[in-house]
């Protein structure tokens, strides 16, 4: 995965079974549009860490990594409590904030139908010091086979979701 910071236009670059996709992600995209995987900030402290795949991009600003979804009508991060790639068969923990309204759902699939557990989860946090918008909840996935594995995420107004790669 290779992504370029132009100004304030961030541009990944990332292909989970070959082919390569290039997303730009603008600061202040319109209300509902897609937005995809790049740091919150694009500051010399963000590094990509290996583990997304198909655009999602996996950063780490100095703490635990966290990747930004692709959502429509919300706003989608995630801290993730593993390194990826996830080691598969093993409960991975992962904090996801989204904006929108309503209860959260989750789960996740790879692109052949198999789905992911989900052990726990979404747990509504009522507060941490992970600044992101929107509310926060917990989950442990845990991914029975290697993959790509698209995590969807969807309230009563607004849905998103992220891929990350499974060892």
């Amino acid at each position: 995965m290779r992504w370029m910071v132009i100004g304030a236009v961030v541009l990944t670059a990332a292909g989970c079974t070959g082919g390569a996709t290039v997303k730009a992600t603008q600061p202040g995209h319109a209300a509902g549009e897609a937005t995809q995987a790049a740091p919150e900030t694009a500051s010399a402290s963000a590094r990509p860490v290996a583990g997304g795949c198909s655009g999602s991009q996996v950063v780490r600003t100095g703490g635990l990594p966290e990747v930004r979804g692709a959502a429509q009508g919300a706003e989608l991060w995630g801290l993730l409590f593993a390194n990826p790639p996830f080691q598969h068969g093993k409960e991975i923990k992962i904090v996801w904030r989204m904006t929108g309204d309503g209860p959260l759902r989750a789960s996740a699939a790879l692109p052949d139908g198999t789905r992911a557990r989900l052990a726990w989860g979404p747990e509504e946090h009522g507060g941490s010091t992970w600044h992101k918008p929107g509310q926060e909840w917990g989950t442990g996935f845990v991914f029975p086979k290697a993959g790509c594995w698209r995590v969807q995420l969807t309230r009563t107004s607004g849905s998103g979701y992220v891929d990350l790669r499974v060892k």
